[in-house]
């Protein structure tokens, strides 16, 4: 079974109901949620999603996303051996590089993200959820 770590934009693209992006983001969740690809989240991106989601729904909506993500979502430890691997590799964006040695500790096959170009020299292959619902498709 193929595994996707997702991003947090795609997260949010979902839960915020961000337009245009929300229904490919919403069918990798969907393919998630029903088994045909197993998911996860990096352990730090649920404190981001958190406060994004509070600042445009409130703490309530918040405290329910965040509650139901562990139920779908494999939730990936971000400790020292992630920080150290995420140090090495190049780039400006630390977060994303967390991510991708996250991704890549987890033995996932792609990251799912509306920013590909943010993962120039990740490990783990980066896509679009566009891209991550033809790739189920096939």
């Amino acid at each position: 079974m193929k595994r996707f770590l997702v991003d947090i934009n795609v997260i949010l693209d979902v839960l915020l109901d961000r337009q245009p992006h929300a229904e490919a983001s919403a069918r990798v969740w969907a393919a998630i949620e029903t088994g045909k690809v197993a998911g996860a989240l990096a352990a730090h991106a649920i404190t981001t999603i958190h406060y994004l989601v509070r600042r445009e729904r409130g703490a309530s909506v918040a405290r329910r996303a965040v509650t139901a993500l562990p139920k779908v979502f494999r939730i990936v430890a971000v400790g020292e051996e992630v920080i150290r691997a995420a140090l090495l590799l190049p780039g400006l964006d630390f977060e994303d590089n967390v991510t991708a040695a996250a991704a890549h500790m987890a033995g996932c096959d792609a990251i799912v993200t509306r920013d590909p170009k943010g993962y120039p020299n990740s490990p783990v292959p980066a896509i679009t959820p566009e891209a991550a619902a033809e790739w189920l498709s096939a």
